[in-house]
C-alpha cells in the first residue's frame, strides 16, 4: 500500500497481532454491567475543542449510552470543517465506517478511515483523502489517539462490525454543542454550519439512537432513526418536511437559541479561543510541559512517533487579543 498524501496511510505490510488484539477485560466487564455486549452496535463521537473522543455502545433497552470517553493527543488546523487538500484541518460531520475502513496497516499502529469526503462534502467541492482516527501524537489532518487508545476504539469497532452492524456512525463537532459554546463562537464564519450539525447532535441526545443522514439544500439533513426517504441530493433544494426541521430537537434548540440570546445580550458569552494549528488534550498538554516532545513521543507510540508542532500545541488554545 502507497503512503497517501494525507499522510495517515502505511506501505508498512509486516501486520502482527495489533488488528486481533482482544477488548480489554475491564472494558468488557463494564459493557456488562450495564447490559451491553461486545457484539452490540457503537456511535462515536468526537469534540475538536476538548480533544476527547467517546464511544457509545447500544444496550439491553435498545438506546446508546456512553460507555468511554477516551483523550485526543493531537488533532491539527482551527475550529471548522475541512474543505481542501493540505488544509491541514481535521474533517467536522457526519461519516460512516464500514469494516474494510479499519486499517491494520496504519502508519500510527492502527485506524479507521472516516471516508472523508462524504457526499454532501464532494458535492461542495471539498478535496482530500485518508482522514483517519489513528495513534501516536502526530496529526496532519486526523485525530491522533496514542496506541494504547486506537487499540482499544479498533477492537470495540471491529467486534461492533463483526457483530452484525454493518457501518458505525462518527459525529465530529468543533466543540461540545452546549448554548455557552454556540454563544463563544457565534461570531464565526463557520456558524451555520455547525447550527446545522448542531441538528443531528440534539437528535441523537433527545433520542439516543444515531441519526438518519442525509443532503440536500447543500446541508445536512437529520430524521429520527428508521425515517424514510432521506434527501440524497446535497445540491438539491430540501423537501418541506425537512425544512421544517424534526419535532423532536424542536423544543431544546429552542431553548438553546434562548440561552444564547441570554448570554449575549448579559455580556456573559466569553471570546471564542483562536488555534494556531490544533490542540491536544490538557492531560497530554500537561505532560509536553512537564516532560519534553521526546518523553511523551515514547509513551503515545510503541515506535516512538514524534509529537507533531509541540510548540503549537502549547500555543493552543490561545486567545490572540489577550497577547496584545
Amino acid at each position: 500500500m502507497a503512503l497517501s498524501v494525507g499522510g495517515c496511510v502505511s506501505n508498512v505490510l509486516d501486520v502482527d497481532q495489533r488488528a486481533s488484539q482482544p477488548i480489554p477485560v475491564k472494558l468488557v466487564s463494564e459493557m456488562r454491567s450495564r447490559a451491553m455486549s461486545p457484539a452490540d452496535p457503537i456511535v462515536v463521537r468526537i469534540f475538536k475543542q476538548e480533544s476527547e473522543l467517546e464511544i457509545w455502545k447500544r444496550d439491553r433497552t435498545g438506546r446508546y449510552a456512553l460507555l468511554k470517553t477516551y483523550p485526543m493527543c493531537r488533532w491539527s488546523g482551527k475550529l471548522g470543517p475541512k474543505t481542501r487538500d493540505g488544509d491541514r484541518q481535521a474533517p467536522e460531520g457526519f461519516y460512516h465506517v464500514d469494516a474494510g475502513m479499519l486499517n491494520p496497516k496504519s502508519q500510527y499502529y492502527l485506524s479507521f478511515n472516516l471516508g472523508y469526503p462524504n457526499r454532501l462534502e464532494g458535492a461542495l467541492g471539498y478535496s482530500g483523502e485518508a482522514l483517519m482516527v489513528h495513534g501516536a501524537c502526530s496529526s496532519s489532518g486526523c485525530y491522533a489517539l496514542t496506541d494504547e487508545g486506537v487499540a482499544e476504539i479498533f477492537a470495540v469497532a471491529r467486534d461492533a462490525l463483526r457483530g452484525g452492524q454493518r457501518v458505525f456512525q462518527v459525529q465530529a463537532f468543533p466543540f461540545r454543542m452546549t448554548p455557552q459554546n454556540m454563544a463563544k463562537n457565534r461570531n464565526d464564519p463557520n456558524y451555520a454550519f455547525w447550527q446545522n450539525l448542531k441538528v443531528g447532535h440534539d437528535l441523537f441526545e433527545v433520542t439516543r439512537q444515531p441519526p438518519q443522514v442525509g443532503y440536500c439544500g447543500r446541508d445536512y439533513a437529520f430524521a429520527a432513526a428508521g425515517t424514510q426517504g432521506m434527501p440524497s441530493e446535497p445540491l438539491a433544494a430540501c423537501p418541506p418536511a425537512f425544512m421544517a426541521g424534526d419535532p423532536l430537537v424542536a423544543a431544546r434548540q429552542q431553548d438553546d437559541e434562548r440561552m444564547v440570546e441570554q448570554l449575549v445580550s448579559a455580556g456573559t458569552a466569553l471570546r471564542a479561543h483562536a488555534y494556531s494549528d490544533g490542540g491536544m488534550h490538557p492531560l497530554f498538554r500537561s505532560q509536553l510541559e512537564r516532560r519534553g516532545a521526546q518523553v511523551l513521543a515514547k509513551t503515545t507510540s510503541l515506535s516512538s512517533v514524534p509529537v507533531s508542532r509541540p510548540d503549537a500545541a502549547l500555543a493552543d488554545p490561545h486567545d490572540p487579543k489577550a497577547e496584545q
